[in-house]
């Protein structure tokens, strides 16, 4: 499907929507587009007092007309939306511009959950969730979103893990991939062979507290890791499991 547009036939991704993120973001502006009135309008009374400006939509024409005219850090997507399809919103945002997405979604909606994140959604959050944990989830993204300098080049095999510029490449290929693989990547290759728990992870990558995250989104993000890696040709390093405690990268 196309980028998904309004009604006077303007593609969300049309030439405003190509200016890149601000490096320095003092108070974010977040998009919270969900048609339930009573969680939008608590969400946004605790993200306002929590430091971030808000910006809100009930569907997806809503939406589009947000990211037209706000100058939006990051987008938090209810996936159920009454006028569309939010992963089919979600392809219209990634067609158009780098912006950090959060999708908002339940445990029965597993697979839109995996297509969610296979589209390049950051993380997602599920129904229902407290305030305080989407806060921290939001402010998690955006640190990846916008890292502080950083001054390492890691390098095994053929891969090479640049964090000042936050790219991948294998044997000099770009890699594309998402904050979350990023994240989970730089942090492994910043200790070969360091075993990492899956709350390890949690806590570094996600911002997430490892007693209240479900740890099947590390194992789905090493998943699709493994399976980038492995396309682009690299045959060292590679991520190996730890069963029952976590994964390392072994040169």
């Amino acid at each position: 499907m196309g980028a998904a547009s309004t009604r006077d036939d303007r593609p969300i991704n049309d030439s405003s929507a190509h200016e890149p993120l601000r490096t320095t973001v003092t108070r974010p502006m977040i998009a919270l587009v969900d048609d339930e009135a009573d969680l939008v309008e608590m969400a946004t009374a605790y993200l306002t007092r929590d430091g971030f400006r808000m910006c809100t939509a009930g569907d997806t024409r809503g939406a589009a007309a947000l990211l037209r005219t706000h100058p939006v850090d990051l987008l938090v997507l209810d996936l159920g939306l009454p006028d569309g399809n939010g992963l089919d919103f979600l392809r219209g945002v990634r067609a158009g511009r780098h912006l950090p997405v959060i999708i908002l979604t339940g445990w029965v909606e597993e697979r839109e959950r995996v297509v969610g994140l296979e589209l390049g959604a950051d993380d997602y959050v599920v129904k229902p969730f407290s305030l305080p944990e989407l806060a921290a989830r939001i402010r998690a993204v955006l640190r990846r979103a916008h890292p502080p300098g950083a001054d390492a080049v890691h390098r095994v095999g053929g891969l090479a893990v640049d964090t000042r510029s936050r790219e991948v490449s294998v044997d000099g290929a770009p890699v594309a991939l998402t904050p979350l693989e990023y994240g989970l990547l730089a942090l492994l290759i910043s200790q070969p062979r360091q075993v990492f728990t899956t709350g390890q992870l949690l806590s570094a990558v996600w911002g997430a507290d490892p007693d209240r995250q479900d740890g099947s989104s590390v194992v789905e993000h090493v998943y699709r890791l493994r399976r980038k890696l492995a396309m682009a040709g690299a045959t060292s390093p590679r991520i190996t499991t730890v069963r029952g405690i976590g994964y390392r990268l072994d040169p």
